[in-house]
């Protein structure tokens, strides 16, 4: 069944926008954590435009679950993720003009490169995770690298329209879940997910966890924190577990 890590990024977005110490990053998650999540993310940009280096030495401190660290695979972040010692990177792609991520990190041509950045993570207990898109051949790559899991990139599904479009990107990040977890990799995903498309893909077999912010902060405001967290939670759990019984009946 998929465990949820909630994504605090934006409440340091909205702390940026008045350039002050409120909110506090550190204290979402643990009211996040309080609510019954699994984990937490957080990604630290090269600009550090929300999430900044004292907020992941706090959260380092803090947090009770485990923590994901979101980072470009770039010296500077290897050596800050290897004095934090996170549960687990998650390695994404990167650039100064995006608002958020807008899509996975092409692993495919790069499998020596990267493997060799993630050793001495690998090396140091920290779980490398790569984020990339619902495709086979991007699979097989990350599995090339020692890398024991990867998330898959979840907007396309997201942001297609609801019927025939929506449901063909559901496939891929089913037909891309049975086949990295044949490959011996463990699945996550993430981005986009939101109260209303978020069971489809927590009911797909053999996925681990799912990775949600945005749309969670973004209730936290009208509900409050934990609620808006738990909602999530029970969400996940009642599409995984009629998934599940699904399976079972059909065998």
């Amino acid at each position: 069944m998929p465990t949820l890590g909630v994504n605090i990024d934006h409440i340091a977005t909205l702390r940026q926008a008045r350039g002050g110490v409120m909110p506090e990053p550190a204290h979402g998650a643990s009211l996040a954590e309080i609510a019954g999540c699994h984990g937490i993310t957080a990604h630290l940009r090269e600009d550090r435009r929300h999430m900044h280096d004292r907020d992941i030495y706090l959260l380092k401190q803090m947090v009770t679950t485990n923590l994901n660290l979101e980072m470009a695979v770039t010296e500077e972040m290897i050596a800050i993720a290897l004095d934090v010692r996170p549960y687990m990177c998650t390695l994404v792609p990167e650039k100064r003009e995006e608002r958020t991520t807008e899509g996975g990190l092409i692993v495919r041509g790069r499998e020596k490169e990267l493997a060799d950045a993630i050793k001495p993570l690998l090396e140091n207990n920290v779980i490398v995770s790569f984020f990339i898109d619902p495709d086979v051949n991007e699979i097989k790559a990350a599995s090339r690298t020692g890398a024991s899991h990867i998330e898959l990139h979840t907007g396309d599904y997201a942001n297609a329209p609801e019927g025939k479009a929506r449901q063909e990107e559901l496939e891929k990040l089913r037909t891309a879940t049975m086949y990295a977890h044949k490959l011996g990799l463990t699945v996550n995903a993430g981005h986009g997910l939101d109260y209303h498309n978020t069971a489809d893909v927590a009911a797909i077999e053999h996925m681990a966890e799912l990775n949600i912010g945005h749309s969670i902060i973004s209730r936290s405001i009208f509900v409050g924190l934990e609620r808006a967290v738990r909602e999530m939670i029970e969400i996940i759990d009642i599409a995984a577990n009629q998934a599940k019984l699904e399976r079972m009946i059909s065998k």
